[in-house]
């Protein structure tokens, strides 16, 4: 809206020393924020090489009624998945590699940024318990869609907010959300979020699927927003 002031979102703190939790009331309008509150600030994935993830031989049957896919990209995928997985109705989330020009390729050439590639999350959902349009808006409040090739302080091009549609109606859905959300005021900047066909699909590491389950105090710089 022309003129309109775009208002900041709200963030409510957590107790200090608390442990990262996300339950199910974080993802309700005013409970506010679920963020880190203690250790360091960076990224430190296990040194030990470890294959792709076995995930791929335990994917659900993509064939039951009321499955579809969401492919989305916002930061660090940790934290994406983290948060994702938990809403009622998300059958099984994967994180991996997706828009990028490199064939098979791993977190060590991803994370310089040279493959193209972004970290993505792959949702397998069930539409009669959670809507497109709702994981969508839930998207948008638990990453800042108004930073280029960044979020916080993960910086580079594999970081970049997209979302990576599966078809026709699914890019009807993104574009109509993403234009209400821009113009709600919400964020205090236009919203950079790219909107593309979904590509090929790579699973990341091992180590890194679910790893905030498996790692409570990990690195995340997610968190949700009234």
């Amino acid at each position: 809206m022309a003129g309109a002031a775009r208002s900041r979102p709200r963030i409510v703190p957590i107790r200090e020393g608390a442990p990262i939790v996300y339950p199910s009331r974080s993802f309700q309008p005013g409970m506010g924020a679920w963020e880190r509150a203690s250790g360091t600030n960076r990224r430190r994935p296990p040194v030990s090489k470890i294959g792709r993830s076995p995930k791929a031989s335990r994917r659900i049957d993509m064939t039951e009624p009321n499955r579809e896919t969401a492919t989305l990209a916002g930061g660090c995928f940790w934290g994406v998945e983290e948060l994702i997985r938990q809403l009622p109705g998300v059958v099984e989330t994967v994180v991996g590699y997706t828009g990028g020009t490199l064939d098979d390729p791993t977190y060590d050439y991803v994370k310089k940024g040279n493959s193209g590639h972004a970290e993505a999350v792959k949702i397998t959902f069930d539409p009669a318990v959670i809507s497109y349009e709702e994981i969508l808006r839930f998207f948008f409040r638990m990453h800042d869609p108004t930073q280029l090739n960044r979020q916080m302080n993960d910086v580079g091009t594999q970081y970049r907010s997209a979302i990576f549609v599966h078809s026709e109606e699914q890019r009807a859905t993104a574009d109509r959300v993403k234009a209400e959300v821009d113009a709600s005021g919400k964020w205090p900047r236009p919203l950079v979020t790219a909107i593309v066909p979904a590509t090929a699909w790579y699973d990341a590491e091992e180590y890194h699927q679910d790893y905030l389950r498996k790692n409570p105090w990990g690195y995340n710089c997610h968190f949700v927003r009234d």
